[in-house]
């Protein structure tokens, strides 16, 4: 149950750095109101605060080291889905090598 919680915790934590990170992108790049950004600074916020959750027995180099890999896939998703842009296979072999790591560094028993 602690891994599936852990693995909710990332995805959340990607929703909420992707997302805002994407406010702010329309904000400025795109000339959207100002609101995206205010938004997208909060939600960037949260974004900060969620990590904390995962188990306690997990510090922050491990924690930030293996949701990079999350985020890498997320990230392929998010320009997938949204951006409309289809990964190509380069994309998703890297996004499967990420995964990998975050099962290792995270997930792997240790002794």
């Amino acid at each position: 149950m602690e891994v599936i919680k852990s693995v909710l915790y990332f995805i959340l934590a990607g929703i909420f750095e992707i997302g805002g990170g994407y406010l702010i992108w329309i904000w400025l790049r795109d000339g959207k109101s100002y609101l995206y950004g205010i938004i997208g600074a909060i939600i960037l916020i949260l974004y900060g605060i969620i990590p904390t959750l995962q188990p306690s027995n997990a510090n922050f180099g491990k924690v930030y080291a293996a949701y990079g890999g999350i985020f890498i896939v997320m990230s392929i998703l998010w320009g997938w889905k949204i951006d409309k842009i289809i990964p190509d296979k380069f994309d998703l072999i890297g996004g499967f090598i990420a995964l990998v790591g975050v099962i290792v560094i995270m997930y792997a028993p240790r002794g």
